[in-house]
């Protein structure tokens, strides 16, 4: 009788334990999958996070010399105000002088966005049925691949691109907020949210302008078939994105128009030979994709001036037969199909019909890799393997994408290393050739510097630039008779102050006074305001005994510029004479 009344208690106490709220064990598993990301991603971009400054990086806004006085309205007042917002943020940190800041913000951007590819893609194999399990499986996969493949290497550590990471984010999650409504109308909070993301994306880069098209496409294809009742039931979210699209693009062309990097009016390049050319890219980009090797920082890429040049027509006629087979097959293969498209639609703003003078950059794959991601997701879900088999396979091809952007990062990590590495995939290219020039002076390899200009001359026009770091790298070398050769052509070419003011300069170090006078004489009337030039001329003074005269000369240069810490160095050199 006892022991019927216990296991009565005991049934009892049971039924109530089942009654109460069960943790969810997803939540621990989402949290291990959330930490394993971002030790993943700090690894693997490790190497690069105290990489230089590179190409564009060196034009940023933070790069101005009035940015440490500039107000935050100045930052915002440029194109691109949100990206601008985040580089001043980077700014009040470490200024420019540490890159460690700029890069640790990129990769939790890519984190951020990794995380919002797993739900858009977990999302969307619901809609297809498939079964739980199999479907978080899947949907890590693409967050990893996402996070560690090699090919966002250059979103990720080139500083500049930070406006990829930055209004990718932005699309994502305006896709995410998007795809988890439960009804074809969009509520008014739905609504103002997608129209806040739309706005963000937009001012971080003006690719963003194809997401309402974006929107359009998978209300197409998923849960919420698309008609004309739908987009009358959402004209509030739909007008305004395409007034604001419209707007973005009539922006986008005003600041192309002129533009010799950019746009319908950039000399040697028309609208059809990009296309030609591009429909081309599209199929590298897909191998680098498939196949990460080979990735190029400054890719030379054949310009197909007719659809026949370079097998311009094949890729057309492949992109087309492709697009065909997608949308036959939309209802067999919905999330390949779907992907193939968005792939397409978000790659339109670099890829298609504008004319840009880099026909092909990996970073520009940034924005429609979520699409790719889909594609390999339809295929990876028809694999009939045991979940053990399917996740333990994807596992180890992570492992393999994450070291090889671990190797790519080591690249990234070194300014001679990482154009090393693109001057011996484009050793015909002029660019190249002259970072790599300046990247082996900054690295004190002053004679290789010497050689690469030389190479770089050899390739392309000897520029009055490239003409004054020439003379830089001879001067490093000790050979100063070359340097003033060279400064000499740079002058003849481009008589500024700078460059009269580093002939002044090397004239004065060979002792060659009444020439170093004469130079900085020039300078000084070229620009009376140049700071350098009487910083050179103080030099020159001193040289000759005249402490008074290089005196005033230095507190010249701090009238001119209360900054220049040479001068100020200068002269307390002088007063403890």
């Amino acid at each position: 009788m006892k022991g019927s009344k216990t296991k009565k208690a005991k049934r009892a106490v049971a039924v109530q334990a089942a009654a109460l709220p069960q943790p969810n064990p997803w939540i621990w598993i989402y949290a291990a999958g959330l930490a394993v990301g971002l030790i993943a991603a700090f690894e693997v971009y490790w190497p690069a996070l105290h990489g230089p400054f590179l190409l564009d990086d060196m034009v940023g806004v933070y790069m101005s010399p009035n940015a440490a006085t500039a107000p935050l309205r100045s930052w915002m007042s440029q194109i691109r105000p949100l990206l601008n917002l985040t580089f001043w943020l980077n700014y009040q940190q470490a200024g420019a002088e540490s890159t460690f800041g700029y890069h640790a913000v990129n990769v939790l951007l890519h984190f951020c966005n990794a995380i919002l590819a797993f739900f858009a893609v977990r999302k969307m194999l619901d809609w297809t049925g498939e079964e739980a399990m199999r479907a978080h499986i899947l949907a890590f996969f693409a967050a990893g691949l996402f996070l560690l493949h090699p090919l966002q290497t250059e979103s990720v550590s080139y500083i500049a691109s930070r406006s990829e990471t930055l209004s990718v984010f932005f699309v994502l999650a305006a896709l995410v907020v998007f795809l988890y409504r439960s009804e074809p109308a969009l509520s008014i909070a739905r609504i103002l949210a997608l129209l806040a993301l739309f706005v963000a994306a937009a001012a971080s880069k003006e690719h963003t302008a194809v997401l309402p098209a974006l929107f359009l496409l998978t209300d197409y294809y998923w849960k919420f078939e698309f008609s004309p009742s739908v987009i009358a039931r959402n004209w509030k979210l739909y007008v305004p994105v395409a007034a604001g699209a419209a707007l973005a693009l009539a922006g986008t062309l005003r600041i192309l128009r002129g533009n010799q990097t950019a746009g319908f009016q950039m000399e040697g390049l028309n609208w059809y030979q990009y296309f030609f050319t591009e429909c081309r890219v599209v199929w590298a980009y897909l191998r680098l994709y498939a196949l990460p090797f080979g990735q190029n920082l400054d890719p030379d890429v054949a310009i197909s001036r007719n659809i026949l040049a370079h097998g311009a027509i094949v890729g057309l006629a492949a992109l087309v037969a492709v697009s065909v087979l997608a949308w036959v097959y939309r209802r067999r293969f919905p999330i390949a199909s779907y992907g193939w498209f968005a792939f397409l639609l978000l790659l339109a703003p670099t890829s298609s019909f504008v004319p840009i003078r880099d026909v092909m950059a990996e970073r520009r794959l940034y924005l429609p890799f979520i699409g790719l991601l889909l594609i390999t997701v339809e295929f990876l879900r028809r694999w009939k393997a045991s979940r053990n088999m399917l996740a333990g396979v994807l596992a180890a091809v992570l492992v393999v994408e994450g070291t090889l952007t671990y190797q790519r990062n080591v690249l990234w990590g070194s300014e001679a290393a990482i154009w090393r590495d693109t001057v011996a995939k484009s050793p015909n290219k002029y660019r190249p050739r002259f970072q790599l020039a300046l990247a082996e002076f900054h690295d004190g390899s002053c004679a290789d510097s010497v050689e690469q200009y030389q190479k770089t001359a050899e390739i392309g026009p000897v520029s009055w630039d490239l003409l004054l770091d020439w003379a830089l790298a001879y001067d490093c070398a000790g050979n100063s008779a070359q340097a003033i050769a060279k400064l000499q052509q740079a002058a003849a070419q481009h008589p500024s102050a700078h460059t009269y003011s580093q002939l002044g300069r090397e004239y004065g170090k060979t002792g060659r006074y009444p020439e170093a006078l004469e130079a900085l004489e020039t300078a000084e009337r070229l620009n009376p305001r140049f700071a350098m030039t009487f910083y050179t001329l103080g030099d020159v003074h001193q040289a000759q005994g005249d402490l008074a005269q290089a005196r005033q000369d230095y507190q010249h240069v701090l009238a001119l510029d209360p900054t220049n810490e040479p001068a100020r160095t200068a002269l307390a050199r002088m007063s403890t004479r």
